[in-house]
């Protein structure tokens, strides 16, 4: 079993979080990069009945399908992490509608990553603002977020739709999809 373990950083711009992350060593590995999130799930919710996640991520070049156990308690958010490359992610696509799933939330990201000390770092660019997530050892998360200047007490471990919804409550407007032109 794969386990991913991950916070979110708050910042005020991609600029900002790039410097910040640069100024600790990290390390660049690859380019930004426009990422399209489609989370699926069946008709009676079943995934999100269990706390879990199926998704669909599409950037330039390649695609990845994934599915997230539920969170399990942690200073950092933690639980199963399953993924794999896909070659054709219309086909996956249509074989997921085929067995009942479909698409209930899409989300965008333009995303940065870097290598860290047994951390990988993310520039996460959103429509709902700019935030760096840190994915790797308990040390080495909570080492870098020092180094960025945060504490623990800063840590976000809610998902991008969970800071969506609150965006979106805070501001009384409906929420549907997190994009950048939608």
């Amino acid at each position: 079993m794969a386990l991913e373990r991950e916070i979110k950083l708050p910042f005020s711009s991609a600029s900002e979080a790039r410097t910040a992350v640069l100024a600790t060593g990290a390390t660049p590995r690859g380019k930004r990069r426009l990422q399209q999130d489609s989370l699926l799930d069946t008709a009676d919710g079943f995934l999100r009945g269990r706390g879990c996640a199926l998704r669909l991520r599409v950037e330039p070049g390649q695609a990845f399908v994934t599915f997230k156990g539920p969170v399990e308690p942690s200073t950092a958010k933690l639980r199963e992490e399953l993924e794999t490359g896909v070659q054709d992610a219309a086909i996956l696509m249509g074989i997921l509608n085929e067995l009942g799933f479909a698409v209930w939330f899409r989300y965008e990201k333009y995303r940065e990553e870097f290598a860290g000390t047994d951390v990988v770092i993310a520039v996460d660019d959103t429509p709902i603002g700019t935030f760096v997530e840190i994915e790797g050892s308990l040390e080495g998360i909570s080492t870098t977020a020092k180094a960025l200047g945060f504490t623990e007490a800063d840590y976000v471990l809610h998902s991008y739709r969970r800071l969506f919804l609150d965006y979106c409550a805070s501001r009384q407007q409906p929420a549907t999809d997190m994009l950048f032109n939608g």
